[in-house]
């Protein structure tokens, strides 16, 4: 189990001892896509979805999702967020509602985890409240985009750290 944190000697999961860490600035940036019939998307975009509006309704169970990560997510520290924003983005062009999050604070572990369930909340919840209109939604493409802070660093999607190219080359993803 070597290069995981989270498992002891034995090989057992454990909550990661942080209190040695330094508290720094952290953010992360995550995104998420749902994709619909055209017919769903226009219900979206002019506010015919029985169940109210769906973008804002979306909105708020994300940012309430992130709040909630350690409650869902076994051995993720509770933690301060001082900042989560979660946007929702309608593409008539490909059928889908793109999902961005972005979580920061002052701490000593990273928000990752935050922003990766905010997303992921935020399109549950479009998926809830059109499932009437459109049971073949799917939610693709969940990601993190970017994070920074910590001993780490900055890293971004396209797999590369600050100042440490090769590293990444040779594991894309590495953070």
């Amino acid at each position: 189990m070597s290069g995981f944190t989270h498992f002891d000697a034995e090989g057992r999961a454990v909550m990661v001892d942080v209190s040695d860490k330094a508290e720094t600035e952290r953010t992360a940036t995550a995104a998420a896509t749902v994709r619909m019939q055209p017919e769903t998307l226009r219900l979206i975009l002019e506010g015919g979805v029985k169940k109210g509006d769906v973008l804002s309704v979306a909105r708020l169970a994300g940012i309430m999702g992130a709040k909630r990560t350690p409650d869902l997510i076994p051995l993720c520290h509770p933690l301060a967020l001082t900042s989560v924003k979660v946007d929702l983005r309608c593409d008539p062009e490909r059928n889908a509602v793109d999902v961005t999050a972005t979580c920061k604070l002052k701490g000593q572990t990273g928000v990752e985890m935050e922003a990766l369930t905010a997303v992921t909340v935020a399109a549950l919840t479009v998926y809830d409240m059109c499932k009437a209109v459109d049971r073949g939604m799917t939610i693709t493409d969940v990601r993190l985009l970017h994070k920074a802070g910590g001993k780490s660093g900055v890293w971004d999607a396209s797999g590369t750290q600050a100042g440490d190219s090769a590293a990444s080359e040779s594991n894309p993803g590495a953070a």
